[in-house]
């Protein structure tokens, strides 16, 4: 498990207590509708005054008690993993960028390692720590963050054979390396990417835009008014216990 996450990981205008107005203005000379905001009693002409947009997302709806808690436990998770998936997104775009820039292959391999001692030296410990179904939830988010699978990182960046082993060794723990994110057709990844957006919209977590397009309101459209129903075996939606 350490070796499995740690290669994972490698490759890898506010304005506070004051009242604002606006009103529209007709009498400009150049006949154009401008703005002015009061802030106490200043005042000044502005051409429009931008605001973050803001999503509201909409509560999501459960069948039972049960599934609500498989959510909470899902949401611990998630929370836990995602700076790990966030970390091997930048080390992996990182790590390409320098390859780029090195002709050898020897000059290669040997960077390659000395990135590699650095991560498992620096969380090790940390990674440790991490269950089988986090592990699993990892490998997802990697996915989302790359858009390539963890075996097939392991294949391009190190072998073939060395991907077969490593994916043959996750399996003892009920980790497939080739696992995909697929929140249209995946229940579990659905609620995974609910779990995220909500916690990156409050700042909980550190936005990271993926390299799959997702639009999570379309996808509680689907998902929340039951028009795509998925078998739980071909969902692979798990309880998450341990």
């Amino acid at each position: 498990m350490r070796n499995l996450i740690s290669f994972c990981l490698f490759i890898g205008l506010s304005v506070n207590a004051q009242e604002l107005k606006q009103k529209n203005v007709s009498s400009v000379p150049d006949k154009e509708q401008k703005k002015y905001m009061i802030v106490s009693k200043d005042t000044s002409w502005v051409s429009e005054v931008e605001l973050e947009e803001v999503i509201i997302y909409p509560k999501l709806k459960f069948e039972d008690r049960k599934e609500f808690r498989r959510y909470l436990i899902l949401k611990r998770k998630t929370k836990k993993v995602w700076p790990y998936a966030k970390l091997a997104s930048e080390r992996f775009n990182t790590l390409n960028n320098r390859l780029s820039t090195i002709k050898s292959k020897r000059g290669k391999r040997q960077y390659t390692k000395v990135v590699q001692n650095y991560i498992e030296d620096e969380f090790t410990e940390e990674l440790k720590k991490l269950t089988k179904t986090e592990g699993q939830i990892l490998v997802k988010l990697i996915h989302r963050q790359t858009g390539i699978t963890t075996f097939d990182l392991v294949k391009d960046l190190r072998s073939g054979w060395r991907a077969f082993w490593y994916n043959t060794t996750a399996n003892f723990f009920n980790i497939s390396l080739k696992e995909e994110y697929n929140p249209t057709d995946n229940k579990e990844d659905f609620y995974i990417e609910d779990i995220l957006q909500r916690e990156f919209q409050s700042g909980n977590l550190e936005k990271q835009p993926p390299k799959q397009n997702i639009e999570l309101l379309q996808l509680m459209d689907v998902w929340q008014q039951n028009k795509k129903i998925i078998p739980p075996s071909a969902t692979g939606y798990r309880q998450y216990s341990n």
